[in-house]
């Protein structure tokens, strides 16, 4: 808790749900489970994850190695809004061509449907609480919302909002927020409702953080609200992955980004710094942020961002990106 009673998560390192989720490419149940396992025995101990990611898939592999541990060991946050419904007919392929769950997607940010959600989560999952919920994706990026996502943010403001605050009353959650990637959102909740934390995926990350800085970030601090930062990496794209943040268009990269990205790794080669290192590190560094989330596809993965974590960088790569305006003045960086 923070001095407003605001929950935040207690530890500042987690593991995401999205490449199990078979978001990019074809992940085993064998890899998976290795990549979780990994995560663990490395001392991991915060999980995100969501219906979304994979229809079902993420879920279900995690809830099967996580309810054989001690649930007051760790802490696991999933999302709301996206009901999944099994279907002969489903769409799914449209969504995740390389996962194989059977569901169809349902858009419902009403207050049953929040309840509903997080009861079909649990089940998934195979486990009795999660810590903490998001309300996944009201926002303008997402395409495939029923009506314009400011319809559907009102629908959440009436129904979601107020039952989550009801649930974390009653003790069912420790806190909510919106999970998103654009600030529109979460500006609007600040004003509207009282949240815990936010999910702030791709929004501050080495190559794009200027908004989040001077705008997002002032305003949450006023209210004492904290985020977790996802997408540090843009979905992979600083460690070299051939997309920029998420969904179809994906691998359409502005020219900006990539050279960008070349004048990052030339700084990071003059000064001895691996790149994907600094950018996680980086993306923690920020007052207002409680903790990281990595997504990761293999052990060598989870293992190599938990590891880059302690990994000390030089005073000098960070005055050099400053002084070379590839990161903004003010922005935070690690000591």
């Amino acid at each position: 808790m923070n001095s407003k009673g605001h929950y935040k998560p207690p530890f500042n390192f987690g593991m995401g749900g999205v490449p199990l989720g078979n978001e990019f490419e074809v992940v085993t149940d064998k890899d998976a489970y290795a990549t979780i396992e990994a995560a663990w025995n490395a001392g991991v101990r915060y999980y995100d994850v969501a219906p979304w990611y994979g229809l079902g898939l993420a879920e279900r592999r995690y809830g099967n190695f996580l309810y054989n541990q001690q649930r007051s060991q760790y802490i696991l946050s999933t999302k709301v809004g996206k009901l999944l419904k099994a279907s002969k007919t489903a769409q799914n392929k449209d969504y995740f061509p390389f996962s194989p769950s059977p569901n169809d997607v349902i858009y419902d940010y009403t207050a049953p449907g929040v309840r509903r959600s997080i009861e079909d989560s649990l089940q998934r999952l195979g486990i009795d609480s999660i810590d903490i919920v998001f309300v996944h994706d009201i926002s303008p990026d997402n395409k495939y919302l029923p009506t314009p996502w400011s319809e559907q943010f009102e629908i959440a403001r009436k129904g979601a909002f107020p039952e989550l605050t009801r649930m974390r009353e009653e003790g069912l959650i420790k806190g909510w927020g919106i999970g998103v990637n654009t600030p529109e959102p979460i500006m609007h909740l600040l004003e509207v409702a009282d949240p815990d934390v936010c999910l702030l995926a791709s929004q501050y990350s080495l190559i794009d953080h200027k908004n989040s800085l001077n705008q997002v970030f002032p305003a949450a601090r006023a209210k004492n609200i904290s985020f977790v930062i996802g997408s540090s990496l843009n979905a992979g794209f600083i460690s070299g992955s051939p997309r920029y943040n998420y969904g179809k268009e994906s691998y359409r990269i502005p020219a900006a980004f990539i050279e960008k990205r070349r004048k990052l790794l030339d700084v990071a080669a003059n000064h001895g710094v691996d790149l994907r290192t600094a950018a996680l590190q980086f993306s923690a560094a920020p007052d207002v942020a409680c903790a990281l989330v990595v997504g990761c596809k293999s052990e060598q993965q989870i293992l190599a961002d938990y590891t880059s974590m302690q990994t000390k960088i030089p005073a000098e790569f960070w005055a050099d990106l400053k002084a070379q305006n590839l990161i903004e003045q003010n922005a935070p960086v690690p000591t």
